[in-house]
């Protein structure tokens, strides 16, 4: 299954390896945003969304992140500081500590689409944090 994919991250190149590794795997980038007017601004028709903490405007990517997930889009954070969201978002999946390797990119990528894909019982990468767990409480 395919999904369309925001990338909500202020360095290039980061959001040009995240997007190499989402269009391999079928899935489509709507838009690259640095900061959070352009993130709002792309998020029409976004099942999916990679949100970095700090943006060109600040640590605005928890705002951009809790707007996006109340309009249903699976959300995970990627940034150099999870401890910076500890608490969690409503709402989002959880967090990918920077800098990611290639393959826990991929794994990352693949996790959030089967979530969002509504499959709950699937193991996240390893080096993901839930906020959330899908079956927490059941």
């Amino acid at each position: 299954m395919s999904f369309n994919l925001l990338i909500v991250e202020d360095q290039p190149l980061i959001a040009l390896n995240l997007q190499d590794a989402a269009e391999e795997l079928g899935h489509h980038t709507v838009g690259i945003a640095g900061n959070v007017y352009q993130a709002l601004a792309l998020s029409n028709n976004v099942d999916i969304a990679f949100v970095d903490v700090n943006l060109e405007d600040g640590p605005t990517g928890p705002i951009v992140g809790r707007a996006l997930a109340e309009d249903d889009v699976a959300v995970l954070f990627m940034t150099s500081d999870p401890g910076a969201i500890r608490g969690g978002v409503p709402g989002a999946l959880g967090v990918i500590e920077k800098p990611v390797m290639d393959r826990d990119l991929i794994a990352s990528v693949e996790y959030v689409a089967d979530r969002r894909a509504r499959r709950t019982t699937i193991v996240p990468p390893k080096s993901l944090i839930e906020f959330d767990p899908p079956n927490a409480g059941a």
